[in-house]
């Protein structure tokens, strides 16, 4: 009986092709004479023309460049996880739990397996800026490779290594792949898990789903529900078109969604069943409990906008919130647009349509189910973006590049082939088309960076649609005609997020929101960066240096704070390439990391190993400058955004009285800020420690000693006690 497996698509074949040979494998995997190690790796499959290897080596190499040069440059890029990884290379425990501080008080609000990885690299390497960001870009390196042979499993060469130059001059996935947040590991965990699911759909195969959904499990602990928002795309194709019968296809989807949750469920019950007093405090949720962690506040509060804790408000479809408006458009406004949707009306045309070109093959039809699952992992997770009305970033965006990316290979290479066909041609002319006027649009929002760059998309893709139209009159001419119409069609796609890719790369990030070049006025930040002067919005709060982690934070890539809100004080914006300068800056303020200059820092160390913490302020973004500056651990009170309930105001003088807490320092931010039910805990703090003791100035930054209280809060105490 022939085996019908899927196969790349060449120019005579649109599907896959049955196998010949006795073992059941397809035919470029037959067995050939062996060859040195080296020329195998550089040669690649028998089956691929000769420059096939080399170009994807070639781009790989490139990748890293991009992704890895300069990438010290942005210090300790967001202090709020640099601070995490510190702890995490002083405590075990605080490694496993995710602590904010080696001293266990408080964890991140997210789970910890980013942390795993730069910890494992820091504890290996030291504390530093490239220890912690040299890992992220390895992983961007390893999601190019991953598109590339996942498109490569069923199409062509040139559609994979289309997808994966796409995936790489995605403006977003530059930025997150040079930086510390736990979404570059979830776009590489993602993107395994269609991998793996592609490898199931060829032959049937159980353990390929069983890695499916353990891949997606661990990006469950890596940033929680927003790992699962592909999972419905995977089982529905593996369901519709898996090569076995039904009910095996169910049984497999159900252990794939076993092994997920062995997968995520290991480490959340581990913590769940730790008494509360031998782990840190749970931040992010309200209740000291990771599962109010992961149904709350990064689960299905961020959808409703009901999250405890939250420091946005809810955002109704189309107006206007903290985290910017909500609906069908959201992708595509100033604060999303620039990030990864150059490409996406084109993608979304070419998917439209070749999924109704294909609507008609069997059931098992490899195309129609690459189409399915790139463009089902795209929409299902963009839609959620789209419509959340809680807290939702920019950046979270990277999690749809590799899907867009595999969506534009397979799409633009497919209706290419049928370009000899009335539908293939008119179908590609309209991707172009509609790629075109959305990059002019875009630029457009920005007529002052590369003016001349708008302009030039725009002509190239209106000769590149005309030449698609035009083909059949071009058959006959020399190749030269036909490379120039290709030419055309892929610089007006890809010229705008090439320069935006290579302009967000050249500018150092920091902060809690980072955002790429350029940036619209109205946008998260300013335009800065390459080629273009800027303004940070809310950036120049983050600039300053950033300790041990070798040069000077950018303002060119910030928030623009809600109406009322004030900023901290810091430096400004520079032009050029967008690195800016600030102001040492005393406490950090909501979103931005505290610095800590030399005379702070020094009292901060002075004794330090006679407390459990050498310093307490409001909110971990504050906590983490003073504790990368003086290296030991400090009390992020309330935690991420100072709204958690943690320590009580009685566990705070508990703390003081026993001596273990030296100093508080003030200036945090957060508290009041936030909408959780007790988010006057840290101002209950504050009040309090100002009433019982002294201030004084050091270094801008105002701090109270917690072991020497004022003289009449002394004697009231002595006489309430002799009473």
């Amino acid at each position: 009986m022939t085996t019908v497996i899927p196969r790349p698509l060449d120019e005579q074949s649109t599907g896959p092709l049955p196998v010949t040979d006795d073992q059941g494998s397809p035919p470029d995997e037959v067995a050939v004479p062996p060859r040195g190690r080296l020329v195998r790796f550089v040669r690649g499959k028998d089956s691929d023309p000769v420059w096939v290897r080399p170009t994807l080596l070639s781009l790989l190499a490139l990748t890293a460049v991009l992704y890895l040069w300069d990438v010290g440059d942005s210090g300790w890029a967001n202090s709020f996880y640099s601070a995490a990884v510190q702890a995490g290379t002083k405590s075990w425990k605080a490694m496993f739990f995710g602590s904010s501080d080696s001293s266990n008080f408080i964890t991140v609000d997210k789970p910890p397996a980013s942390l795993w990885v730069m910890e494992i690299s820091a504890r290996i390497f030291g504390v530093n800026s490239w220890s912690l960001l040299v890992p992220q870009a390895l992983e961007g390196v390893a999601t190019v490779g991953l598109v590339y042979l996942t498109v490569r499993r069923w199409f062509t060469a040139p559609a994979a290594l289309l997808a994966g130059a796409v995936l790489a001059l995605t403006p977003v996935a530059a930025m997150m792949f040079r930086y510390n947040n736990p979404d570059a590991l979830l776009a590489l965990l993602l993107m395994g898990a269609i991998y793996a699911t592609v490898r199931g759909l060829e032959a049937a195969q159980t353990k390929w789903l069983v890695l499916a959904g353990t891949l997606i499990g661990f990006g469950f602990i890596t940033k929680m529900m927003q790992a699962v928002l592909i999972v419905p795309a995977m089982a529905i194709v593996y369901l519709l078109a898996a090569p076995t019968g039904w009910w095996r296809r169910v049984w497999q989807v159900a252990v794939m969604g076993g092994a997920m949750l062995v997968a995520a469920g290991w480490w959340v019950a581990i913590v769940a069943l730790t008494p509360a007093a031998d782990r840190p405090y749970i931040g992010g949720s309200q209740n000291n409990s990771i599962l109010n962690l992961i149904f709350g506040y990064n689960g299905f509060g961020r959808l409703d906008g009901s999250e405890s804790g939250s420091v946005g408000g809810h955002a109704a479809a189309g107006s206007t919130s903290m985290w910017g408006p909500t609906g069908l458009t959201r992708l595509f406004n100033p604060e999303f647009g620039n990030m990864m949707s150059w490409l996406l009306p084109g993608a979304l045309v070419m998917g439209a349509l070749l999924l109704v070109i294909t609507i008609k093959a069997k059931r098992t039809d490899s195309e129609r189910a690459a189409l399915l699952l790139f463009g089902g992992a795209l929409v299902g997770t963009g839609l959620t973006i789209s419509l959340a009305q809680g807290i939702i970033h920019p950046y979270y965006t990277v999690a749809l590049a590799a899907p867009l990316a595999g969506l534009v290979g397979i799409g633009t290479m497919a209706l290419w082939q049928r370009r000899s066909t009335w539908v293939g041609r008119a179908s590609l002319a309209a991707a172009l088309a509609a790629t075109t006027a959305w990059g002019f649009i875009l630029l457009n929002r920005t007529p002052d960076w590369f003016g001349f760059l708008r302009f030039a998309v725009l002509v190239a893709g209106i000769l590149g649609v005309a030449g698609i139209l035009a083909l059949p009159w071009l058959r006959g001419t020399p190749k030269l005609a036909i490379a120039l119409v290709a030419s055309l069609g892929f610089g007006a796609a890809l010229a705008a997020p090439l320069f935006s890719t290579v302009a967000t790369a050249a500018v150092p990030h920091s902060g809690a929101i980072p955002s790429v070049t350029p940036t619209p006025a109205g946008g998260v930040g300013g335009p800065g960066g390459f080629g273009g002067g800027g303004h940070g919005g809310f950036g120049g709060g983050f600039a300053g240096r950033a300790p041990g982690g070798g040069g000077a934070r950018p303002g060119g890539a910030g928030f623009t704070p809600p109406a009322g809100f004030t900023p901290p004080t810091g430096g400004t914006a520079g032009g050029g390439f967008g690195r800016g300068t600030g102001g040492r800056g005393g406490g950090g303020g909501f979103l931005s990391s505290s610095s800590s200059g030399p005379a702070l820092t020094k009292l901060l160390q002075s004794d330090a190993s006679h407390y459990t913490w050498v310093a307490a302020t409001v909110n971990s973004n504050s906590a983490a400058g003073y504790q990368l500056a003086s290296d030991d651990p400090v009390m992020a009170i309330g935690g991420f955004n100072g709204t958690d309930p943690a320590p009580s105001l009685a566990q705070f003088e508990k703390y003081v009285a026993d001596g273990r807490i030296h100093y508080f320092i003030s200036g945090g931010g957060g508290g009041g800020f936030g909408r959780g039910s007790t988010a006057d805990v840290s101002s209950q703090i504050t009040t309090w420690v100002e009433a019982h003791f002294t201030a004084k100035t050091v270094d801008g930054s105002t701090l109270y000693n917690l072991t020497t209280p004022k003289a009449s809060t002394t004697a009231s105490t002595s006489t309430t006690s002799s009473t």
